[in-house]
């Protein structure tokens, strides 16, 4: 493919758009391979700010850049002032190191990180000259595909991928590159190269799958073509300590969010929390010994210079070597002005202790996330926190001179009441007058407890994904509610727009139905709807409209426990009958231990993925 630089054209945009250093190269870190002979770019389908910091398209970027003759580039989607423009003098969509069109690249990868990103999507491809639509491309077009969280029901968006990697494509995107450049050796066409990708482990082909009606043309469940896989199983790595984190990753000129070095200590969450999809797909735990997170984090701060780093996972205060590597950091990071940062902690004194080992003396504030204001319903939601730990890691935290506290929660779960909402007020009271009874009476006044109640929204492969979510009118009552019994004083309450919660769970639930509403919203100016400026619901409201298609009826409705759903043909390891199990055991607000721990509770994902739990570099059987 001919691949010519528009950095000439895009240069001088720079002066009339607001935050240039988005579009500029040669940041530190960043991989130049002009002369590889296949090359890749990687997309994020939101501003660089928002993008830079995604740890998964760094680890990506990494991997494809050290294959032989492969040259991996990053690209991310223009704010609307530079896309105008853009569009305007006629420049495509470009990749960041060398300015050349996105549409000259051999693949184009999308990471899929939050439904409301998906019109950013065809705004990207829309941009680049590149059809939306995969039965558009010819064999001139690039592949394109998508990969991460929301993949895990990828058919609201099939229509407009190629093929989609299922799971941790850290080992199945090199051999996703390694099948397509055969195909491209051996001269196969667009759809027989398809064929081959589909062989991939992990790897879905939207167009190999047909949506299948019963008598009544409602929905009966998707059907492989030979010789696509009938149900694709994702991909795990089974040994993080044979995948080395990049130790120099790009650094940025900008601030972006999360702006430190960020080392990944463990994959996987096994608390069983029934709401929580990430702690379901990305199961099993798989952790970084204390020598390669100390080796690692060592390196990463000597390549880029950072001053911060964060120990990433879902929740790094599990790990079972956290104390060791603290304190074997604090150690080495002693005399440099280094910081730590745990970005998740456990509702415990444990908790605590850790978040003061990395303190040295700087108390912003800490985070937690009871996530429901009663036991009735922590219980139901398999939460394993109780109020009397959450109040006395409160004390231990303000007692040792804490002044600020975060707490996340969420209305609208399963089996929730009024009195369920008045709970969260009475939780954040109780929150409130322990931490200002645990601070001195001088200091008082300084006491903050931050509050923020998302809307629960039934995701695919947990046990709550039969459930509804609960009408939009239901939202915006729960809300007033809960306005009404949080305290005011020392407070701060936010919530998440009940209206992109809708939207949210109408995406998490849908069907391929759900691609014309995408296009259609974008065609009418939806983009960015993840930021609140942004966001229109009226434009949404009339694509769901023109489509004939009634988002209630996706997102709220009650799913029985036989019928066939839009990701049925995805699998992440864990089975229906554990979730099923787990759904029975949350009605009844029966807790189910966590097996890291406590021993296997039958999820089944260790002997379908022939991956066991790996804490501290020891198997645990």
């Amino acid at each position: 493919m001919t691949r010519t630089s528009v950095w000439p054209q895009v240069e001088p945009l720079l002066t009339r758009v607001e935050r240039p250093s988005r579009y500029l190269d040669r940041e530190w870190g960043a991989r130049h391979r002009d002369d590889a002979s296949y090359r890749a770019v990687l997309v994020y389908p939101d501003t660089y700010e928002i993008g830079q910091a995604n740890q998964a398209l760094q680890i990506l970027y990494a991997i494809l850049n050290e294959i032989d003759d492969v040259g991996a580039e990053r690209a991310y989607v223009p704010w609307i002032d530079m896309s105008a423009e853009m569009r305007a003098e006629g420049i495509p969509l470009f990749a960041l190191e060398s300015a050349a069109p996105i549409r000259d690249f051999d693949l184009v990868g999308f990471t899929l990180p939050y439904e409301m990103t998906y019109t950013n999507i065809l705004e990207a491809l829309d941009l680049a000259g590149i059809p939306l639509r995969a039965a558009e491309r010819g064999d001139s077009d690039p592949l394109v595909i998508a990969g991460g969280p929301c993949a895990f029901n990828p058919e609201p968006v099939a229509a407009f991928f190629d093929a989609v990697v299922i799971g941790e494509a850290d080992e199945a995107i090199v051999d996703f590159v390694r099948t397509h450049r055969a195909a491209i050796a051996a001269g196969l066409d667009r759809n027989a190269t398809l064929v081959e990708l589909a062989q991939v482990a992990g790897v879905y082909v939207p167009s190999l799958y047909d949506v299948c009606r019963d008598a009544d043309g409602g929905f009966a469940g998707v059907s492989a073509e030979d010789p696509a896989p009938a149900v694709v199983v994702k991909r795990v790595v089974s040994d993080l300590g044979e995948q080395r984190p990049s130790s120099c990753p790009v650094v940025p000129f900008m601030d972006v969010v999360h702006d430190r070095l960020a080392m990944e200590v463990l994959r996987g969450c096994t608390r069983g929390c029934r709401f929580c999809q990430a702690g379901m797909i990305y199961r099993p735990v798989r952790e970084r010994s204390a020598d390669e997170v100390v080796r690692e984090v060592m390196a990463g701060l000597a390549c880029t210079g950072y001053d911060e780093v964060s120990l990433t996972s879902l929740s790094s205060t599990d790990h079972s070597q956290i104390e060791e590597i603290l304190r074997r950091l604090k150690r080495r990071l002693s005399e440099g002005g280094v910081s730590v940062s745990l970005p998740s902690l456990r509702v415990d004194s444990f908790g605590v202790d850790m978040a003061r080992l990395v303190a040295a003396g700087k108390k912003s504030g800490l985070t937690f996330a009871p996530e429901a204001g009663t036991q009735r319903l922590r219980d139901v939601i398999n939460k394993n926190v109780t109020e009397e730990d959450l109040l006395t890691t409160v004390r231990r935290a303000f007692e040792a001179g804490w002044r600020r506290v975060k707490l996340y929660l969420m209305i609208g779960l399963p089996t929730e009441t009024d009195d369920d909402v008045r709970g969260i007020g009475d939780l954040v009271q109780a929150v409130l007058g322990e931490a200002r009874s645990a601070t001195p009476a001088d200091a008082r006044g300084s006491v903050r407890v931050a509050v923020s109640v998302s809307t629960f929204v039934p995701k695919a492969h947990t046990p709550f994904q039969w459930e509804p979510q609960i009408p939009l009118d239901e939202v915006v009552r729960r809300q007033e509610l809960l306005r009404s019994v949080v305290p005011r004083k020392g407070v701060d309450l936010s919530w998440h727009d009940a209206e992109v919660s809708f939207l949210e769970g109408a995406f998490a639930r849908g069907g391929r139905e759900l691609a014309d509403v995408i296009e259609a919203a974008w065609r009418g100016g939806a983009r960015f709807d993840a930021w609140t400026e942004q966001f229109d619901p009226r434009r949404w409201l009339g694509a769901f409209e023109s489509c004939g298609v009634d988002p209630a009826a996706i997102a709220s409705r009650m799913r029985t426990l036989g019928e066939p759903l839009p990701w049925g043909h995805i699998s992440s390891g864990v089975s229906q009958a554990y979730l099923s199990r787990e759904r029975e055991r949350a009605l009844t607000g029966t807790p189910t231990p966590d097996c890291s721990f406590d021993g296997c509770t039958g999820c089944d994902v260790c002997g379908d993925l022939g991956v066991t739990v790996l804490l501290g570099g020891d198997r645990r059987a």
